[in-house]
């Protein structure tokens, strides 16, 4: 079972930590969760890697400041520049030392870049790998919800002049008589095909916790970032991308954007899968972390430039082997498909 624990930010705010591993393990794993959810949604891949890596790996989840377990969020705090802070802030006090890989769904993932914004050296220094799951470096530019794009412009200027509205309310909870009524929409907004409901009761007990100021406040932060010559710039680091097919969120072209602009990238898309990948596919989110924590590992002590040669090999491997590959399908990571075979199937839908 993970250890409960908080880390105490500069400015007062406590967030709520849950640890699994020793101290002493040689590579730390973190995990990021979205906008109005909390740790949990992760629950399936700290078990997956406990039982796989044991004591070897060190698994770090926290729950956002507004949201899940942790304390909350003001209005002037409620932005990603925040969260990349807070991040560096629980990176110095939970994993000071050793290598570690960051992995972000959704807004977590958004946070993960901010970080590496904001903190360039430290990024640097510490990150050895990134898994980042139905995650977007251009905030709402390619999200179209499922539907045709005059349409979708509508919904946003609704859901953009809603966020500010529930702004207001501080740390206020939506009440659980309207999250019942909402639950329909969270399962068409968040799952593709198939839901099991277990998830979507865990889903919306997440967004339960959620203040209204976080989930109206980090709205234009979210739908403004700008990301992507940050993620250029990372060069030939060790990262798996994740998509689901259904996203009505991060669709498709949110990851071939990130894998134009990350080479290195092993990119999963997940036939009717939605946003919530790691309770809809969880084996497919698990695979893309073993996958990272296995590179990272063998090379933590060889040099930047050995390290950039062997996955360069490795990339070029699984481009070879994709005609042998070519009848695969849920889930199998495969070179990034051009962005404009992606972007026209995307607006067939």
């Amino acid at each position: 079972m993970p250890d409960p624990a908080s880390v105490r930010l500069t400015d007062g705010v406590r967030l709520h930590v849950d640890v699994s591993g020793p101290e002493s393990a040689p590579l730390t794993v973190v995990l990021l969760h979205g906008w109005t959810l909390d740790g949990r949604t992760w629950h399936r891949q700290v078990d997956a890697l406990r039982q796989r890596y044991g004591d070897a790996v060190r698994v770090v989840r926290y729950d956002a400041r507004g949201h899940g377990r942790s304390g909350p969020s003001t209005l002037g705090t409620a932005t990603l520049d925040q969260l990349g802070d807070d991040l560096a802030e629980v990176l110095a006090q939970v994993a000071p030392t050793g290598p570690v890989v960051l992995a972000g769904h959704s807004m977590g993932g958004m946070t993960v870049m901010e970080y590496a914004h904001r903190h360039p050296g430290d990024f640097a220094r510490r990150v050895a790998g990134l898994v980042l799951v139905a995650t977007t470096a251009e905030g709402h530019t390619h999200t179209c919800y499922g539907v045709p794009a005059p349409l979708a412009r509508l919904i946003r200027i609704a859901e953009t002049n809603c966020a500010g509205v529930l702004a207001r309310f501080g740390g206020w909870r939506t009440p659980p008589p309207l999250l019942h009524v909402l639950r329909p929409t969270l399962r068409w907004l968040l799952f593709g095909d198939d839901c099991d409901p277990a998830d979507i009761r865990l889903t919306t007990s997440a967004v339960a916790r959620a203040s209204l100021v976080s989930i109206g406040g980090f709205r234009p932060s979210i739908g403004a970032q700008r990301r992507l010559e940050t993620l250029t710039a990372l060069g030939d680091l060790p990262v798996a991308a994740l998509v689901g097919d259904r996203d009505r969120l991060t669709p498709p072209p949110c990851t071939v954007s990130i894998t134009e602009a990350l080479p290195s990238t092993e990119l999963t898309i997940c036939p009717g899968a939605g946003h919530m990948l790691m309770l809809e596919r969880p084996d497919e989110v698990t695979a893309a972390l073993h996958s990272v924590v296995d590179r990272v590992r063998p090379v933590r002590r060889i040099s930047r430039k050995a390290a950039a040669t062997a996955n360069r090999r490795r990339r070029a491997r699984i481009v070879s082997e994709q005609p042998r590959r070519a009848g695969a399908t849920h889930g199998v990571p495969r070179p990034a498909p051009g962005t404009a075979d992606l972007r026209a199937g995307a607006a067939g839908r």
